[in-house]
């Protein structure tokens, strides 16, 4: 069963992967450039100002998850792994791919570790 994805279209998938992660990358350096402007002197827009940061610094460690889950999906390109499941070592199904192109997991594996 391995191998059911094409060269062509593993080239695809880790075109798809590195475009990701350069928009991730400067989401990352916006939320960061965002979360070091000063703050306002005045107390109501301090406050205002500081429940922005709380949901700026949920948005990049949202970044940062995917980052390291596109990595890690690169990683499995290179080994010669990408598109088998990590837990069960079967294919994943590649409509499950168009739409999560950096999971581990095939649907029934995914289902149980949701559980």
């Amino acid at each position: 069963m391995r191998g059911h994805l094409s060269k062509t279209a593993i080239a695809a998938k880790r075109d798809q992967l590195q475009t990701r992660l350069a928009q991730l990358d400067q989401r990352i350096h916006t939320v960061e450039d965002a979360l070091d402007a000063p703050h306002s002197r005045d107390w109501p827009e301090a406050a205002k100002e500081r429940e922005d940061d709380e949901a700026l610094e949920a948005l990049g460690l949202e970044a940062q998850h995917e980052i390291a889950m596109i990595n890690a999906a690169i990683a499995r390109i290179d080994a010669g792994q990408y598109g088998i499941c990590t837990s069960c070592d079967l294919p994943i199904a590649e409509d499950r791919l168009e739409v999560l192109p950096f999971t581990p997991f095939c649907r029934d594996c995914a289902a149980q570790a949701a559980h």
